[in-house]
């Protein structure tokens, strides 16, 4: 099925875009034309020899063939959508104590036989309180589940050390940082992240110190206390240790070179110290996966630093997905695990956030998620109504999602977003990480060369890809850099290579590529691999349905111009492994929020830190930058430490021209994002957009998602709290 379906999107895409005619023109040529003259020879055999009788002049069509230069990128259709409904943060949540706090009603028999402590002891001093001004439905009630799906495998809980729990909203569930940037979207006060563990902060008065507060008498699932030391070991032990695989490192905390402090001053007080004055936009990585904070009474036993027995290896794999249940300041806590078939979550009983009726958070008392090899699987389960959420992302769902959504016996909506849903080709472009042997060497050349770039992107029918995905107004051509849908987006700082594969072969020529065994293939002319063909490994992230159908389709696109593409599906584990290790070459893949919100997560726009670009990442050798990254480089520290916002954008706009310009990476299509969401589910945010600062867990807010007690569906494992071994 998997073979048809390829087949059928190559056939879409050849027949739907066939490329464009060069310009022919007629010149007039001498021609010798043969004739025959018979003669007679001895013995009376008759020999025919060809002979010139005249010269003729006849007319030749012959192709003039010249470089397509850059076009003016077109504006894209308008899509239905509900905007944010915003407010003041103070209008949403705030931090203090109430007069008296509740729980479910289920939950006291573990007050009564001691498992548990009352409620207000397991609470804060001033617990995190969302408030019914800020909710699109009001307080809610407790009880219900929701249904969910990951197609990624639980590696373990050391989040801290890179493991990833699923993807799909379970590392949101999970982990908790000093700041959240999700739900952002719907302040009107002022663009900043959210207060989370951190409950407030001041700058000092000269701007390089920033004094933060933690939550005080907060728990974590287990019912041990949460303080600064947690945060010192994330940060001292995770963050900045280089032998752990942590989300960030040093080189993220630097400010042009020079180093960020961190200090803690007492059990609920830190304070950072940055070599500038109000560098706002560190705020942004203090967030979730930038600075996830870790249980240190659970890790710290298994870290080398303090186990001298531990070595890197057996401190990334000490949590693995059986250690059941993990330790959390999520509102749910996973109790059991079943490898590729299900998780299930059940409410932290030590959750430290309330409604302001004092009622603890969460209402749902389960999380559910099915276990899948691909993303499709999440949509196929929701319109099916075993699910209740899917983010529509992959566009060759889009049509059928609509057209179940407007059935009467649909139970979720779709709500589209702006234009940021991305897939792009990128090529390796690191001169030593993961090289190997002499092809490595020779195919990173080749990808650090412009012209390969450009005739990569100018064999691309864009248009047509869209349209072989999924027909409609759904995606659209994109050459890469931001996207349409980002505030900072200018068409006009656009540098568009149309489709034009007649450019592509030229430029392929000029590089010294010729088919000289006559198979369709391009050989190298010189160098180590003279004579061998131009053979490129790609790969597609598995999950992700529409980019390997996009990896299907460049296939045919390329091998018009002669390379020769094998392509090959992921799992996304293995696409992140191979991403740290260099050894890829060419990658479909979704894009992220930095080319959306970019002051957000600015260090990932260019080679500022070790680890980005993903595509330029620097290896034990220091990275080789081209004179275009060192231009980007210096853009970005400009733009990230600009207070201007006025000039914030002028940045982004060159930002952008020499992105595109270069061909920094290849862009394919974008398209809009769509979200489906279960009918019963209240408290949904208005306009809640499925990707913008994160991902649609992280800005749903699903603590404070509730359903009716008519609505609720049955659970799996009912009456059950996350329990641990002292």
């Amino acid at each position: 099925m998997k073979r048809l379906i390829a087949l059928l999107l190559v056939a879409a895409v050849l027949a739907a875009c066939a490329a464009p005619t060069p310009e022919v023109v007629e010149k007039e040529v001498v021609v010798e034309k043969p004739v025959v003259q018979t003669v007679v020879v001895e013995k009376e055999k008759i020999v025919e020899k060809p002979v010139v009788e005249t010269v003729v002049v006849e007319k030749e069509k012959v192709v003039k063939v010249e470089v397509q230069g850059p076009i003016s990128y077109p504006a894209g259709v308008p899509m239905g959508l509900r905007e944010p409904k915003k407010f003041n943060l103070d209008e949403m949540i705030v931090y203090k104590a109430l007069p008296e706090y509740h729980q479910p009603e289920w939950m006291d028999k573990f007050v009564a036989d001691g498992t548990l402590p009352p409620v207000e002891e397991r609470l804060p001093k001033e617990p995190q309180v969302f408030l019914a001004s800020g909710m699109s439905d009001g307080l809610g009630t407790y009880g219900g589940v929701w249904r969910d799906f990951s197609a990624c495998p639980t590696e373990g809980w050391n989040l801290g050390a890179g493991q990833t729990q699923g993807w799909f909203g379970i590392n949101i569930i999970y982990q908790e940082a000093l700041l959240k940037t999700g739900p952002m979207f719907m302040r009107k006060d002022k663009i900043e992240p959210f207060p989370n563990l951190a409950k407030s902060w001041e700058w000092s008065d000269d701007g390089y110190e920033l004094t933060m507060h933690l939550i005080e008498g907060a728990r974590w699932s287990d019912g041990e206390p949460f303080t600064s030391e947690d945060v010192m070991f994330t940060w001292e032990d995770l963050i900045l240790d280089p032998n752990v695989n942590h989300w960030t490192s040093r080189t993220s905390w630097q400010i042009e070179g020079e180093d960020i402090e961190l200090e803690a001053l007492d059990d609920y007080t830190i304070k950072f110290t940055f070599p500038i004055p109000f560098p706002i936009q560190k705020m942004f990585i203090m967030d979730d996966y930038d600075f996830y904070i870790a249980p240190a009474h659970i890790f710290k036993p298994f870290h080398p630093r303090y186990n001298k027995d531990a070595d890197y290896v057996s401190f990334e794999n000490c949590m693995p997905p059986d250690a059941l249940p993990p330790v959390s300041m999520g509102p749910w806590v996973a109790v059991e695990y079943k490898t590729d078939e299900i998780l299930v979550m059940r409410r932290n009983p030590y959750y430290w956030k309330v409604d302001e009726a004092g009622y603890q958070l969460p209402y749902l008392d389960e999380v559910v998620f099915e276990k899948g090899s691909t993303g499709v699987g999440r949509t196929l389960g929701t319109l099916a109504g075993s699910l209740d959420h899917t983010n529509l992302e992959n566009p060759s769902t889009f049509i059928e999602a609509l057209k179940r959504a407007e059935e009467p016996d649909a139970h979720f909506y779709v709500e589209w977003g702006p234009e940021t849903l991305s897939f792009s080709l990128s090529l390796n472009q690191s001169a030593t990480l993961g090289v190997k042997d002499e092809r490595d060497a020779e195919l990173r050349k080749l990808f650090r060369d412009f012209r390969f770039r450009r005739a990569v992107s100018q064999a691309i029918d864009r248009d047509g890809v869209a349209q072989a995905v999924v027909r409609g107004p759904f995606l659209r051509a994109w050459p890469g850099g931001l996207y349409p849908g980002s505030p900072y987006f200018d068409r006009e700082s656009v540098v568009y290579y149309p489709y034009h594969p007649e450019t592509s072969r030229k430029l392929l020529a000029e590089l010294g590529f010729e088919d000289t065994d006559g198979n369709g293939v391009l050989n190298w002319t010189s160098g180590p691999l003279k004579g061998q063909d131009l053979v490129i490994a790609l790969t597609s992230q598995g999950d992700q349905a529409a980019s390997v159908n996009i990896a299907e389709v460049l296939v045919p696109l390329l091998a018009d111009v002669g390379i020769q593409v094998n392509h090959r599906p992921v799992k996304p584990t293995v696409a992140d492994d191979a991403m740290i290790s260099g050894e890829w070459e060419m990658l479909v893949d979704r894009g992220g929020q930095e080319y959306a919100v970019p002051f957000t997560y600015a260090q990932l726009l260019a080679p500022v830190t070790k680890e980005d670009p993903e595509w330029h990442r620097e290896g034990a050798e220091p990275r080789q930058l081209q004179p275009f990254e060192e231009e980007l480089v210096r853009i970005v520290n400009e733009f990230a430490l600009e207070p201007d916002s006025d000039k914030r954008v002028e940045l982004m706009h060159e930002y952008n021209r020499i992105f595109t310009e270069n061909i920094y990476d290849i862009g394919i299509v974008v398209g809009r994002y769509g979200l489906a969401l279960a009918k019963r589910f209240k408290n949904v945010p208005v306009g809640t957009p499925t990707f913008l600062y994160q991902w649609t867990w992280a800005n749903v807010q699903p603590d404070q998602v509730w359903v009716a007690p008519e609505d609720q569906l049955e659970e799996i494992r009912p009456g059950e709290i996350p329990i641990y071994e002292k």
